[in-house]
């Protein structure tokens, strides 16, 4: 292989930084391979509109608790926003802009009619009962009502929301607008509007994409070893994929820990963890290792597909594998990136290889537009289809301008919102 690791002398400090400190400097880098004015820089740099709001919702004791939620829009030049709502104690409107600024990218590197949103509600969704949770869904779907809808703003599920999640919210809306517009939400129960294939779809197009970076530094598919740090809906989805077409996953993990096998695990016998949050743990195999332990194993792919800045300054010259593919969002720090530019190390980024989740939610938001939903393999081969044509015209830019793969991305991206913007104009 062209790419093989030769041994550099770095000396990292401990790295401290916010995931909209790294998407800045991803930002940065990119904008430094193309002619972009700074006036579009400028605009690229700030969300269109952060909004947050109170959430009264009466406990079961009878007792009303005040939540704070939050949901921030990031340049709709291409069209409608579009992305996940969470519920989790972390969310703030720094995280959300970080993260609603990587849909953005996400949706012009799949090239898709949106901008990019990201939200949800400072809670931990553990301490809620089924009824908070559906009163909790209702009253902020209410509070933010004048902000989303099909041609405005489309939420999808995230940490701490899911399915039925969306259906709550979708009913709340639509009772109030007075119809039944299931196109608000995406990620919704198939019965009312939601799309086959949707919850598997981020953990399919990361085995996509991986399998096309394998074949493109000549390493077969059969011959693959991987290690995948976070076995829950992504993770798990990719794993048995790559097993399927015969990578040799030799470990996984999720935030009980992790479990390694040389000679390979059978992915479709190990629990992911929505399946059982202790299937990993708790699964009969050779050894136990931690989530650090995993990223350091001596592999030819590392998936890290949990959370976000977990390869950094501190571990990146610890890592052994030939590939990463990231499967989680910002799971790679800029420090780690230069560290594993300096060893060769290719790193496929996230607004690539994850964007599986928001191109079926596309699919979704046609569906419903159109009423008429989409057979399961009708959506995986349109989700292969738009996968590899990504992945194409990525690499085409990463041999046109000799850079990495993460700016490539970023600079297809970055021409397409530039284009729309630049035909669109400014405003007055």
């Amino acid at each position: 292989m062209s790419h093989v690791t030769p041994t550099v002398d770095t000396e990292p400090a401990t790295e401290e930084i916010s995931m909209l400190e790294t998407v800045h400097q991803h930002l940065e880098r990119a904008v430094s391979a193309l002619d972009l004015s700074p006036d579009t820089v400028e605009q690229l740099r700030h969300p269109s509109k952060t909004v947050e709001v109170s959430i009264p919702v009466r406990r079961d004791s009878g007792e009303v608790e005040v939540f704070t939620g939050c949901r921030v829009q990031h340049f709709e030049i291409r069209g409608p926003f579009k992305g996940g709502l969470r519920y989790h104690p972390d969310v703030s409107t720094e995280e959300s802009t970080a993260l609603a600024m990587l849909m953005t990218w996400k949706c012009a590197v799949m090239d898709l009619p949106f901008g990019g949103a990201k939200g949800g509600v400072v809670v931990d969704p553990q301490t809620l009962s089924e009824d908070e949770r559906e009163r909790l869904t209702r009253r902020f779907a209410e509070e933010l009502r004048d902000f989303v809808g099909p041609t405005k703003d489309i939420p999808a599920p995230d940490l701490g929301t899911d399915d039925q999640t969306m259906a709550w919210f979708m009913d709340a809306y639509s009772m109030q607008q007075g119809e039944t517009i299931p196109g608000v939400v995406t990620g919704k129960p198939t019965v009312i509007g939601g799309s086959h294939g949707r919850e598997a779809a981020p953990g399919r197009s990361v085995a996509v994409v991986a399998r096309e970076t394998l074949d493109y530094y000549d390493l077969p598919v059969e011959e693959t070893t991987v290690a995948i740090q976070g076995y829950g809906s992504v993770g798990a989805n990719a794993a048995r994929r790559l097993d399927e077409w015969g990578a040799n996953v030799v470990a996984v993990s999720d935030v009980t820990g992790g479990i390694y096998d040389p000679t390979g695990l059978d992915t479709s016998d190990v629990p992911s963890h929505d399946e059982n949050p202790r299937g990993v743990s708790e699964y009969d195999a050779p050894q136990r290792i931690s989530n650090e332990e995993l990223l350091t194993l001596d592999v030819d792919l590392l998936i890290p597909a949990a959370v976000g800045d977990v390869l950094t300054a501190d571990n990146a010259d610890d890592v052994r594998a030939e590939i990463v593919v990231e499967g989680a969002n910002g799971p790679t720090t800029p420090a780690a990136d230069e560290i594993f530019e300096k060893r060769n190390v290719p790193v496929i980024p996230d607004v690539l290889a994850n964007a599986g989740g928001v191109t079926v939610s596309y699919f979704e938001w046609l569906q419903d537009i159109n009423r008429r939903q989409w057979s399961p393999d009708e959506v995986q081969s349109e989700l292969d289809s738009e996968m590899v044509d990504a992945w194409n015209t990525v690499r085409a830019t990463v041999a046109e301008r000799d850079v990495r793969w993460r700016t490539a991305a970023y600079i297809v991206a970055l021409s397409r919102i530039n284009e729309s913007l630049t035909a669109r104009g400014l405003w007055p």
